[in-house]
Parts: structure tokens; sequence; C-alpha cells
């Protein structure tokens, strides 16, 4: 299936954990195909799919992908150097707290991309170098972000399936659908009403430094991702250790939490951008390309868009083929607009601050909407 096909590299190596589960064939006069999904549609994306393969989008090009971590360990390294040529006074510190997080939000794009087995053709190679970003650069678990986002894929913005929208409905309520259907519960675990005001100073600048800083621990700890604990305790050795030998420990404290209330703010308003904005609902069972295509939009490339989101403002392209390596992004986004054209399927494309803003408007009607039926029967 599509899913199968998107998700793995090395389809021999995993083909062989198939084997024991396959429980038979369908017979002739069955379809392949559940009525829920479009056929015609299926068997496009299947030939633009070999395209793509033959054409070699799929090919990594390593250099790329070295300079980009070449820049990451240059900006992380002149955060302290920053501290240690100038002192600790209010500029430098500022200065070096605006390279650190620059540093730490391009590693966190970097590991997507390893995340994704796109950056070396050796599934493991990937994995290795995951552990070293993820784990040693940012100090998170890499099998738990594994975990969490494979499932954001597969069913992008539905609920009970996607762990990104797990915010709804207790801090935020999502899609016009359910809001109106927590309204005529009479749910209401926060105001939201007030929800686009609200969301400035809770989500996005707090879901690292609380949420995720925690979870990641929780789950490796709880898993047994006795690796990943070993690689995460690096990070804070190594952190501690440079920074503490130039700061007091109070304005350490602050570096580290300033540092992850920054990043964490950077990667909500992109990782968001694209999906809240968008329908927002159970899972429909729809194929592979309809569950992509209604659950994301783009915003327009450009050197600095695609450097600032990580090329995530070719979301659509992402989730459609999530082992690409997004230097090859702009690559195939005219075939799959061409794709949409030709099914009657919307690909929106947008201005960065217009994704922005779009957030703040979605969560507002989203809240109204809620509002409108709470007060109303």
């Amino acid at each position: 299936q599509d899913a199968f096909v998107a998700f793995h590299v090395d389809k021999v190596l995993v083909s062989k954990y198939l084997k024991p589960l396959q429980i038979g064939e369908l017979a002739p006069d069955q379809p392949s195909i559940e009525p829920t999904k479009n056929e015609m549609l299926v068997q496009d994306f299947r030939e633009l799919r070999a395209t793509v393969e033959r054409t070699g989008l799929l090919e990594p090009n390593q250099l790329f992908f070295f300079l980009h971590l070449a820049h990451i360990l240059l900006l992380d390294t002149a955060a302290w150097l920053i501290l240690f040529y100038f002192g600790t006074s209010l500029m430098p510190f500022v200065f070096s707290l605006l390279v650190l997080t620059i540093s730490q939000v391009q590693a966190s794009w970097l590991q997507h991309d390893l995340g994704h087995l796109s950056v070396f053709r050796k599934t493991k190679w990937n994995h290795l170098l995951h552990k070293f970003v993820m784990c040693h650069l940012i100090g998170a678990s890499a099998k738990w972000w594994t975990l969490l986002h494979s499932r954001h894929h597969a069913k992008p913005n539905c609920f009970h399936k996607d762990p990104d929208i797990d915010m709804h409905p207790f801090l935020f309520t999502l899609g016009k659908k359910f809001s109106v259907e927590l309204g005529i519960k009479k749910t209401k675990y926060m105001p939201y009403n007030h929800q686009h005001k609200y969301f400035f100073f809770t989500l996005p600048p707090l879901l690292f430094p609380t949420y995720f800083h925690c979870h990641t621990f929780y789950i490796a700890y709880t898993k047994k991702y006795w690796m990943d604990l070993a690689w995460m305790l690096t990070f804070y050795i190594r952190f501690f250790y440079t920074y503490g030998s130039l700061l007091e420990i109070k304005i350490l404290d602050s570096l580290i939490s300033l540092h992850r209330m920054l990043e964490s703010s950077w990667f909500v308003w992109v990782s968001q951008m694209n999906h809240i904005p968008m329908d927002i609902y159970y899972d429909k069972n729809l194929d592979w390309v309809s569950t992509q295509l209604q659950a994301t939009c783009n915003v327009e490339q450009s050197l600095f868009n695609d450097w600032f989101t990580g090329h995530l403002n070719f979301q659509i392209e992402h989730h459609l083929f999530p082992s690409m390596p997004r230097h090859n992004y702009w690559k195939v986004a005219p075939l799959v607009k061409s794709l949409c054209a030709k099914h009657g399927i919307e690909y929106q494309c947008k201005p960065l601050l217009t994704a922005f803003a779009d957030i703040v408007h979605s969560l507002k009607n989203s809240g109204e909407l809620w509002l409108d039926a709470y007060l109303h029967k």
C-alpha cells in the first residue's frame, strides 16, 4: 500500500517481517481498493511515485546535508565562544542565546531529515546520526520522536490517531466540526472563545520546556530506550560543563529556559502553520493522497523560507513522499500540482506571514463556533 511504500526505504529488509503476517490473497473478483478511496487518484499517484523513483528524486545529496550539519556545529560553537571572548554581560548573553537557539532549531530540522531516513541510502547510518543530532545535540530521544512522528504522518489531523492534535479539547478546540460538537455537548475545559489570544503565551513558548522535555524522558524510560537515554545524558554533560564554566547557576538556568522557549516558539509556529488551519476530524479512511492533502498546505518558496522552516514550507510534498530528501521537494512540486489539478484537489500555497496568521484565524473561528453552539441548542 502507499503508506507502506512511503515509510519504508529498504523494502527487502522489511518484507521479511511481513511473511509471518500473510493470511491469504484476495480472490480475483474482489476489489483491491476500498470504496472510500479514489481508485483513479491512487493509480495516478502510483505512476507519479514510479516517476519520482525513476528520476532519482529520492536520492540524497550528501554534500547538502554535510554543509547543513557543519553550519549547525559552527553556530553551536559560536554561541559558547561569544560568552568566552566577550564576557557574560547582557549583550553577549543575548547574542549567545540567539545563536544557540538558531543552532538548536536547525538541528531539529536535520534530525527530522534523519528520522525520515532521507540523508543516507543506508538505514543504519540515518539511525546512527539521528541519535547524535537528536540525543546529543538537542537532548531528546530519537526513538521517542520516531514513535510520535510516524503516527502523525500516517493519519495527519485525525483525532485519536495524530498525537500532534492531542491538545484538543483540553487546551484548544480544533476544527470546525469538533468545535460545534463540543459546544453542543456543553464541554468547556478552557474558554475556547479566547483561545486565539492565550495561544500566544501557552503552546508556542511552553511546548518544549514543559511537555516535550518531560515526555521525551518519560517515554524513553518507560519503553527502556537505554541507548537514547545514554546519548541524551551526553548533551547535559556537555552543556553544563561548557556553559557552567562561564556562567553562574542562575544565569545558566536562564540560558537553558530562554533558549528552550525561543526554540519552542519557532518550532510551533512553523510546524503548525501547515496543519492547524486545515481540516481536523476523525479518520475518514481515505486514500493516501486525499488523507495528506486535506491536512496539509504549503508556504511559498524562497531561500529564507526554505532555511527558516527546514523546507517544511513544502509540507504537501513532504507528506506525500516522507523519505524524499528535502532539497528535491521543489522539483516534484509541479508534478504534485498537476496531479491535484487533474483530480480537482485544492493545492494550497500561501506566504509565510499569511500562514502564521491563519493559525490564529482558525483558532478564533473554531472558538466562535464553539461559543455559538455552547450558548444555543
